[in-house]
């Protein structure tokens, strides 16, 4: 979706499209929209999950519409007329979301999102990554990776590409993740155990995991404690294009390998990571494909 607004990489910046189910305000990513269209009745799927309202072919794509509300048990819509679909492209997957209406899009900075606590945020059920106050509402960020693969398992991480890979040495080179969501991270970080990568040191996003190589840099141990960085693009504080080109900036960090590892990679993203500097750029899926890419990095 076109905004108008071209964002410079590695500033932190993003723009969050608000849109409502019921009273509730929520929020996505732009990066992952990619057009708005008003709500029409889908055709419906046979044996479907309650959550997959049916199909939409607005074009020559057929796209399978999520009845967001019913996602998260929320009532249904009372005024289909303002109805809305969000149609989003990420991890490869075209796939419409049935919203209540539209309100607008914001430009902020990734500073400006707070993480969800431990008591709405846990590994298992969290569909929050971020939480933004403006003008005096909460708007709610989805994660909407979550949410598609609770629907349909096989769209999240390929876990059983580990497998595939064979016997597997030990290795203790020291690996450095910024993840935000729990479920991902520890999923990443299982499946590198699995693969023989068993130093791993997993950060909730992208500030957390730049304050300790900051530290460790200014120890002197930062070729000890971190020989490849593995980052989402989408966190709260820092995203994971501030945090390549913070690291790719610097003459101390910059020989340290940095795979962006996101479900948003598509061609202009693809862009932005390599105008950063980033090794390396897989879509999240690709948990097998990310384990070759560090074997070939870390020497």
């Amino acid at each position: 979706m076109d905004t108008g607004i071209l964002l410079e990489s590695g500033t932190n910046e993003l723009e969050i499209l608000e849109f409502n189910i019921g009273s509730n305000h929520y929020g996505i990513n732009v990066a992952k929209v990619k057009e708005i269209m008003s709500y029409q009745p889908p055709t419906p799927v046979p044996n479907a999950h309650p959550s997959i309202e049916g199909i939409f072919m607005p074009r020559d794509t057929i796209i399978s519409i999520v009845d967001l509300a019913k996602s998260l048990s929320i009532p249904p819509s009372t005024d289909p007329k303002r109805d809305m679909y969000i149609i989003t492209n990420f991890n490869k997957l075209n796939i419409g979301f049935h919203v209540h209406g539209v309100e607008g899009i914001h430009r902020l900075t990734w500073e400006d999102i707070s993480k969800p606590d431990e008591t709405i945020s846990t590994a298992q059920s969290s569909v929050a990554t971020g939480i933004i106050k403006l003008d005096g509402r909460l708007i709610v960020i989805l994660d909407f990776e979550k949410i598609v693969t609770d629907i349909s398992p096989e769209t999240g991480l390929k876990v059983t590409d580990i497998e595939k890979l064979g016997a597997r040495t030990r290795n203790t080179s020291p690996i450095l993740i910024a993840e935000d969501s729990p479920l991902l991270s520890k999923l990443i970080v299982d499946s590198l155990h699995k693969a023989g990568y068993v130093n791993v040191d997993a950060n909730s996003d992208g500030l957390e995991a730049w304050n300790k190589i900051s530290k460790y840099k200014e120890d002197g141990t930062l070729k000890e404690k971190v020989h490849c960085i593995i980052t989402d693009i989408e966190m709260p504080q820092m995203d994971g294009h501030r945090l390549t080109k913070l690291c790719k900036d610097d003459p101390e960090i910059h020989d340290i390998p940095i795979v962006i590892f996101s479900s948003l990679i598509n061609d202009e993203m693809r862009r932005k990571g390599e105008s950063l500097g980033a090794d390396a750029q897989l879509t999240k899926p690709e948990i097998g494909s990310l384990v070759e890419v560090i074997d070939k990095l870390i020497l």
